[in-house]
């Protein structure tokens, strides 16, 4: 019986394949064949009896290593017994190793075909905003705060600071890598005392062999910071995917209706109101991100264990970093379809910055007269009062200030009108938006 949604509902195919049954497994399987090549190398069993237990092994079915765990109710000794099931020689099979060798070993390898995908799904997210960016790079709207119409700004700005943030995003996971991949072959409490003198070598040739680093030390875990870091990354990249996609929400507001998820043909928004075309994706992201970040706490309290180590970790991150990675990915991969895909309504986004009628504009003036040699407080209030009655005339900012000769002695209606162009009161956003695509390009290339 199928119950958990990433079964049916949420995650990509390739990273669902990397964090399953079949292939969790398989992968604690090459470790235990990893240690058996590297206990060949020492000269404990001979190469020809590792290769053909290696092909004998990776034939091992899931339903068989269950079978045993129902029995025994152990998942790594089953798997032990069914790997020695099958080979010619089993008794070097798990020598000197402690479950955790193979659990998190065969995790290490998870995470890095992992962050793979990540790596490559952030970097053509990051390009794509930063095409988004330069394309709209000229297109003047309205900036808000706190919901209110503020300064113009452009869009091309907007998505030159999003894709900033998946660039740094980027950044992360490339300094993180050093610290999370890694694996370990050190024995009950980490002293590889079942190894002796060997230790150091036979770990550091099955992590060769897995392509990864051996852990500088660990007990019979390996210290968990490393993963709390990674889930705070998931957690952080997810919070900014949520940051954007609430944004393109309440941009595809009716009232707003700048930007629109595409729409498909024969999609349907409603099951009652035809018309409707709900931003379902974003909405996706927005619902996702907020259970990414409840992975942070269970996390780091999994971190948290008694001496050499206890089991509260296991049942929570069997959860927190499997769930966490398919879910940023399935963010993750539809945000790149959302923005891709984008379409923008550049008459709403002229309609709505001049919605204010000048009003946002009047820090532009203040600007002017303080130039002009009026006090900057000074210059406030008088822009302050002219707004004021602006608003209770329901008129122009323009048509309030030409009727007032301490401003207009300053001004001709010309020049009042040049400054109230919001196409002139952007400052170095075009410059601003070329800097960080140059910028993001350079650090994903």
């Amino acid at each position: 019986m199928i119950v958990h949604p990433i079964d049916y509902r949420y995650g990509t195919p390739e990273m669902k394949r990397i964090w399953s049954e079949e292939s969790k497994i398989k992968r604690m399987i090459w470790v235990e064949m990893a240690l058996l090549k590297a206990l060949a190398k020492k000269g404990y069993i001979d190469e020809e009896i590792v290769k053909k237990s290696k092909k004998k092994a990776l034939k091992i079915k899931v339903e068989r290593v269950k079978e045993i765990e129902e029995e025994i109710r152990h998942d790594i000794m089953a798997l032990v017994k069914a790997i020695s099931e099958v080979v010619d020689e089993p008794r070097w099979i798990h020598f000197g190793a402690t479950s955790n060798d193979i659990i998190d070993t065969a995790t290490a390898t998870q995470l890095r075909d992992s962050i793979k995908i990540l790596e490559a799904k952030l970097k053509k997210l990051a390009l794509i905003l930063v095409e988004k960016s330069l394309e709209y790079k000229d297109v003047v709207c309205l900036g808000r705060t706190h919901g209110q119409a503020a300064l113009p700004t452009t869009y091309g700005f907007r998505f030159a600071i999003w894709a900033s943030e998946i660039a740094r995003h980027y950044i992360r996971l490339q300094q993180m890598k050093d610290r999370l991949l890694v694996g370990k072959m050190s024995g009950a409490v980490g002293t590889q005392a079942a190894f002796g003198e060997d230790g150091f070598e036979i770990e550091k040739e099955v992590m060769r062999l897995l392509n990864l680093k051996p852990a500088i030390i660990s007990s019979q875990i390996i210290p968990r910071d490393s993963y709390c870091e990674y889930v705070e990354f998931l957690a952080n990249l997810a919070t900014t995917l949520e940051k954007v996609a609430l944004n393109f929400r309440i941009l595809q507001r009716a009232e707003v209706g700048e930007v629109l998820e595409k729409f498909e043909k024969k999609q349907v928004g409603s099951s009652t109101m035809p018309h409707k075309r709900n931003p379902i994706d974003c909405e996706n992201i927005c619902g996702l991100a907020r259970v990414i970040r409840g992975f942070v706490e269970p996390q780091h309290q999994s971190a948290i264990l008694w001496e050499e180590r206890d089991l509260t970790n296991s049942s929570a991150e069997r959860i927190t970093l499997v769930e966490s990675t398919i879910l940023v990915d399935h963010i993750l991969t539809k945000m790149i379809k959302v923005v891709k895909n984008l379409q923008l309504n550049l008459e709403n986004v002229k309609k709505n910055l001049m919605i204010q009628k000048g009003l946002n504009l009047s820090e532009a003036v203040m600007i002017a007269l303080t130039k002009k040699g009026v006090g900057r407080q000074e210059s406030h209030e008088m822009l302050r009062k002219a707004s004021m009655r602006a608003y209770e005339n329901k008129t122009t900012l323009f048509d309030e200030l030409i009727k007032d000769n301490e401003v207009m002695k300053y001004f001709s209606k010309d020049e009042l009108g040049e400054i109230l162009n919001p196409e002139n009161y952007i400052g170095t956003a075009k410059k601003r938006v070329e800097k960080v695509a140059e910028w993001v390009r350079e650090v994903v290339k």
